[in-house]
């Protein structure tokens, strides 16, 4: 009875209807996520220097891109394993039912925003340390999505924090929602303590993000049970993440420490030829009739 107490509860529904609107738990959990990361982000990047105007066109452009992406990786990697995506002929494409990867919405999304601080002349690896906190607290916040679906839990746990699914009656699970929100929420400040004190080199502060996550999401992906694709052994997601982990720690030492950047090339000024004046009709003024100062 006490281990039964001593659990967390899942809610019964992720749909909520408020007079006419119907409002899904799992997409307002991303509009926060989305909020949470532009306010940070827009702060950062403000006392660089840098205008709230950008960090606007940036989010619209990135957040649409980085559904797009995101969508499309979790086609191709489950698409066997989510029978939700075959439930109706608008089932690819039903992102408030969950099934976005984190794989493939950081990738999309990163790469339309630094179309859009290129374009405003702005620096983009600087930009990529300004977004980075934003980013992870923005993925934190996101996971409270999968809590109101009741997905991406983990295995069977006797823990007194087990999470309750209704699908599993009697039977508790590892809440990775929350590890992962807690360790999103710690790598925040982790990397806003790093950035405050040492003097990084754009973007290693995005390297050190990206370690930070897929540092945990690597162990993670070792509780979760929800149907994914196995190679080798072990999900995909751990192989992907795994593989992130590498290359960015690896990148974070090669830039930071080892790398040594190419100073721009001196332009020598251009010095603007003086335009020639153009001369009038001279007036000739006969002799004699110049007034003699005295």
């Amino acid at each position: 009875m006490s281990g039964v107490l001593a659990s967390i509860p899942s809610p019964s529904t992720g749909v909520y209807h408020v007079g006419p609107l119907t409002i899904h738990m799992y997409g307002l959990m991303l509009l926060l996520g989305i909020a949470a990361c532009i306010w940070l982000t827009g702060r950062r990047w403000v006392k660089l220097g840098g205008d709230w105007d950008l960090v606007y066109r940036v989010a619209i452009w990135g957040v649409v891109f980085g559904i797009v992406g995101a969508r499309a990786y979790h086609l191709l990697t489950s698409w066997n394993q989510d029978s939700a995506i075959h439930a109706h002929w608008w089932g690819p494409f039903a992102v408030w039912e969950g099934g976005l990867g984190i794989w493939g919405a950081i990738p999309f999304g990163l790469a339309a925003g630094a179309v859009v601080v290129h374009r405003s002349g702005n620096s983009v690896l600087l930009f990529m340390d300004a977004v980075a906190p934003g980013l992870l607290l923005a993925q934190g916040i996101g996971r409270w999505g999968n809590y109101f679906n009741q997905e991406l839990y983990g295995k069977a746990t006797t823990l007194p924090w087990g999470l309750k699914i209704d699908a599993t009656t009697g039977v508790l699970h590892h809440p990775t929602f929350l590890y992962e929100f807690i360790w999103d929420l710690l790598g925040v400040v982790a990397l806003l303590l790093v950035d405050r004190r040492f003097k990084l080199r754009p973007p290693a502060l995005f390297a050190l993000y990206v370690a930070i996550y897929t540092a945990f999401r690597t162990y993670e992906e070792t509780l979760r049970v929800d149907p994914s694709n196995h190679f080798l052994g072990q999900r995909v997601n751990f192989w992907v993440s795994l593989g992130c982990f590498v290359v960015s720690i690896a990148f974070f030492i090669w830039w930071q420490f080892l790398h040594t950047p190419k100073e721009p090339k001196e332009k020598k000024p251009q010095t603007k030829k003086a335009r020639p004046v153009p001369k009038g009709p001279t007036m000739a003024v006969p002799r004699g009739r110049v007034r003699q100062r005295g």
